[in-house]
């Protein structure tokens, strides 16, 4: 239950971050398109390394999964959070406004919770995560 209201919670926000609510784009668009196009790219390299069985929108640890450690996962334990984040700061720039400002808070609020429990999970089922983290970052590589 937990899983399925903080994905509800982050398509909500990207939703209503992409729906411009009558704003006009600001003088930050292109940096905005910057960071959306940086953010697709981030998420690409994910998928390219994840099999699709293997894929999961919800923080819940499948059975079946397999820990991906190579391509980006190398550096970093969440990229298509990264991306998440990294697409929307770019939305928010180009509309920016304090209802973007809000919402983009909390979706940054609402992944960061997604995260912490998806890890929490991770680390109750596997030691080779455990390892796995003291060689990684969350979402910034060298840095978080």
């Amino acid at each position: 239950m937990k899983s399925n209201f903080l994905v509800f919670i982050q398509f909500l926000a990207i939703f209503l971050m992409i729906l411009p609510i009558g704003t006009q784009t600001s003088e930050y668009t292109f940096i905005g398109l910057i960071l959306v196009f940086l953010g697709v790219s981030i998420g690409a390299l994910a998928i390219s390394k994840n099999n699709l069985g293997n894929f999961n929108i919800r923080p819940d640890i499948k059975d079946d999964c397999t820990l991906i450690k190579s391509g980006i996962y190398k550096y970093i334990r969440h990229p298509m959070y990264t991306s998440v984040l990294v697409s929307m700061l770019g939305v928010l720039l180009i509309y920016i406004n304090i209802f973007e400002i809000v919402i983009y808070i909390i979706l940054l609020l609402n992944m960061l919770t997604k995260m912490f429990y998806e890890e929490s999970l991770w680390l109750c089922k596997s030691e080779e995560y455990r390892e796995y983290t003291k060689n990684t970052k969350r979402l910034i590589p060298y840095i978080f």
